[in-house]
């Protein structure tokens, strides 16, 4: 009995979870400290991939699909934030997509809200940029990303949703969720994305946030909204009474 197509399509999937300071950028005491998590998502067979928010040791990133014959064919940007995908952080100049694209020519793709904040932080144009709107799809070979616009951390914040794992940046964590106090931060906005923009993601599915936020790199959706306290509140009133400040 031939496999079900969706098995197949799983079968597929790269998936690889790179913590920076530790896996990747290991002499950068910035990477160490802010515990960013970089993936790179792609197809097996047909060896594309793209990456999600490259930063720090850009180069190592690069070189590490080079060792395992994969072609980057894409940035994908959960926001605008320099420890995601480079800037000034502080009054220190992190690597990011601007560095990528300098080794691999191709697009960076963000929400439509997020543009001018990708550009004003990184430099990079409209001619770098593949600009979408939530439930659009990237295609990866065979491997379909869904883009899910989760705005409040920042206006366009974008989550992938790609077979059964949610990619969730620093909309959501395994404890805790995104600031909202930093400049374009909303937290209204992110109680929907919560509790609606999220709510099609199945308790089931695996997330895998933006930082080591927490002993695990990784938990079930239903999980965290069972043990998160991001969740606890009844309402959006009591949410932004907690989370609003």
């Amino acid at each position: 009995m031939p496999e079900p197509a969706n098995q197949d399509a799983a079968d597929r999937l790269y998936f690889r979870q790179l913590l920076a300071g530790r896996d990747f950028a290991v002499a950068d005491p910035i990477a160490q400290q802010m515990v960013n998590f970089v993936y790179i998502i792609g197809d097996r067979m047909t060896k594309e991939v793209v990456l999600v928010d490259p930063c720090y040791a850009v180069g190592e990133l690069v070189d590490l699909c080079t060792r395992e014959g994969l072609t980057i064919q894409g940035a994908l940007a959960t926001h605008y934030h320099p420890d995601h995908v480079g800037g000034d952080l502080f009054g220190h100049q992190l690597q990011g997509v601007r560095e990528l694209l300098t080794r691999c020519p191709c697009k960076v793709h963000v929400q439509r809200p997020e543009v001018p904040w990708v550009k004003h932080m990184t430099g990079c144009s409209d001619s770098d940029l593949a600009v979408h709107d939530s439930g659009d799809v990237v295609q990866v070979g065979q491997v379909p990303i869904q883009l899910i616009h989760t705005p409040g951390h920042t206006p366009g914040s974008q989550c992938f949703l790609v077979h059964n794992r949610l990619i969730a940046g620093d909309t959501l964590f395994l404890q805790g969720c995104g600031r909202t106090d930093l400049p374009g931060g909303d937290p209204r906005q992110l109680y929907l994305s919560l509790t609606q923009k999220l709510a099609k993601v199945p308790d089931d599915a695996v997330l895998f946030p933006g930082h080591l936020y927490d002993p695990r790199p990784s938990a079930s959706v239903g999980e965290t909204r069972r043990t998160n306290f991001v969740f606890k509140p009844k309402s959006e009133a009591e949410w932004l009474q907690m989370f609003g400040g």
